[in-house]
């Protein structure tokens, strides 16, 4: 069959293309694997009209991935293909796993894979291969039984087919199909502090989470930590840099150092096999809490160069409601050693969590400033479908959104209001770049990076939206309901 997988567009305030979505890349390759064509439509960095794709490639299945700020975006694209070349269309993506009747309510896609979509994605080819074409109602009857989907009946009820367990063998997934994207779109993975070209590569080495944030979108997947073995990380190392030409890889695991001796192991492997003179990052950032100096310094030898840590706030009380698991304590030491052994650091902070108050967000920014990273982000916080923090703005709070593409970062405002007014979030988010970034101290270092006059026009963007003083903005109404 022919086989179509799209990452629709988004519209950022700033631009950010950084390298190919993985887990369509993922989905890629067990098609490939199945022995299915492939092609990939990144819409973030491929501008083909689709009269044209499906000109040139007629789909007989068509797979898209959406988080929030791109359903609506996915919804859209899935009714024009339905329109130019009818077929069965599956979505997933966090956002969807969350809200699948949103979307099969909005939106003419057939089937809606929640959670963990490779091994429900298999599953749903070998349905479509064998089910007339046009037949909607024989590939509802033939979707029985399958687990982790949910979709319409032949009476036009929802169905919801029972969860599927996590993938526990992460080691037999194929490699991500990068060979599909057209890599010439992408920049490097951090342009802020590399310059804008790379190839740059996105590795997953472990999957879920142990720790359950209330304002993380990981706590709507499985809980369970699972990890790859060391010889198939190593082997994937050897086929980005030796294969693809990789000069640097992101590792976008959210728990990445949870076993202490698995992450020396993969070390002392890419010391070994000699793989560690290409740079690799850690995206998503690490515990700090399980951050000590031998094993950061280990991380460096094999090849670290930098590493991100997510304080998140400067409060010990805020830590606790959020259910964060570590200390500023932990977090000052995390940050001490990494720079101890020569790592460079990026530090993730967020405005207007639970309980703040405009005390505490001033404790958080001078939290940053002590920390002082070679990049601090700070975030508006964001209350995501599926998490505790939105049950929990629904219960007592207010929804300031009216409109999914609200969720897009960087806007500079405030999506809720529970503890403390928008317009003191939104004026102390603004504070914080600005009081971060322009001490002369962190001018002249910005000035003196190689990389800041490779990306002047876009650092000039940034500084324009993130650090100019705060005007309010008007009034918003007091009961928004998010539309669906």
């Amino acid at each position: 069959m022919n086989v179509l997988l799209v990452n629709p567009n988004i519209t950022m305030p700033i631009a950010v293309r950084t390298s190919p979505p993985l887990g369509i890349a993922y989905i890629a390759a067990i098609s490939e694997r199945m022995g299915h064509q492939v092609r990939v439509l990144d819409m973030q960095v491929d501008d083909t009209p689709l009269e044209q794709l499906v000109d040139e490639f007629p789909p007989d299945v068509i797979g898209i991935t959406a988080n929030t700020p791109q359903v609506k975006a996915a919804w859209a694209v899935a009714e024009k293909f339905k329109r130019l070349h009818p077929c069965p269309i599956m979505i997933g993506g966090p956002h969807p796993t969350v809200l699948p009747e949103e979307t099969l309510r909005r939106s003419p896609i057939d089937v809606v894979a929640r959670g963990e979509g490779e091994a429900t994605w298999e599953e749903f080819l070998t349905v479509v291969a064998r089910t007339p074409r046009h037949n909607s109602a024989a590939l509802a009857e033939h979707l029985v039984g399958v687990k982790g989907i949910s979709f319409r009946g032949p009476s036009g009820e929802f169905i919801h087919a029972p969860d599927r367990p996590p993938i526990r063998d992460l080691d037999s997934l194929p490699f991500p199909a990068y060979h599909l994207f057209k890599k010439e779109g992408y920049t490097s993975l951090q342009p802020t502090l590399d310059g804008g070209t790379a190839r740059s590569f996105a590795m997953c080495t472990s999957r879920g989470c142990p720790y359950r944030c209330t304002y993380c979108s990981q706590s709507t997947f499985p809980e369970k930590w699972r990890a790859r073995s060391v010889e198939s990380v190593i082997a994937e190392f050897r086929h980005l840099i030796h294969d693809l030409g990789a000069t640097e890889i992101g590792i976008v695991d959210d728990s990445f150092n949870i076993d202490r001796k698995r992450v020396a192991a993969i070390c002392d492997a890419l010391i070994e096999s000699g793989l560690n003179t290409v740079p690799w990052l850690l995206i998503n950032g690490i515990r700090s809490n399980l951050a000590d100096r031998e094993l950061l310094a280990k991380m460096k030898a094999a090849g670290c160069k930098r590493v991100a840590f997510a304080p998140e706030t400067g409060n010990e009380y805020i830590l606790q409601r959020i259910n964060k698991k570590h200390t500023m304590k932990q977090v000052r030491e995390a940050f001490a050693n990494a720079k101890a052994v020569g790592m460079e650091t990026i530090g993730f902070f967020m405005i207007g969590l639970p309980g703040d108050t405009e005390e505490t967000m001033e404790e958080t920014i001078r939290f940053a400033i002590e920390l002082d990273p070679d990049v601090a982000n700070f975030s508006m916080t964001t209350p995501f479908p599926g998490t505790i923090l939105y049950n929990e703005v629904l219960e007592r709070g207010r929804l300031l959104m009216d409109d999914w593409d609200d969720y897009i970062f960087l806007e500079g405002k405030a999506r809720y209001e529970l503890d403390v007014p928008a317009e003191v979030m939104e004026r102390k988010w603004h504070e914080a770049y600005r009081r971060f970034y322009l001490r002369p101290r962190r001018i002249l270092k910005t000035l003196a990076r190689r990389s800041t006059w490779q990306q002047l026009p876009r650092l000039a963007s940034m500084a324009a939206k993130l650090a100019m003083p705060y005007h309010p903005a008007p009034k918003r109404p007091s009961n928004v309901e998010v539309a669906c």
